[in-house]
């Protein structure tokens, strides 16, 4: 990281969803506060849009691992 604030790739990203985690809230209005909170892209909070209304990722892991 510079002095300048700028980020690595992607690390915008992945302290969003930590943050997000942390709150334990993915509805779109917590994303939208993510993407300025974190100053995503547009196609980032698109991602995590698509990705946080996703089947799959409202499913809770199987506690046998399966």
């Amino acid at each position: 990281m510079t002095e300048t604030g700028l980020q690595p790739r992607g690390e915008a990203l992945r302290k969003a969803v930590r943050w997000l985690g942390e709150r334990g809230r993915t509805d779109p209005l917590a994303v939208e506060e993510a993407a300025v909170r974190f100053d995503l892209s547009p196609l980032e909070e698109a991602f995590l849009l698509e990705y946080f209304s996703s089947p799959i990722s409202r499913m809770s892991p199987d506690p046998d691992g399966h």
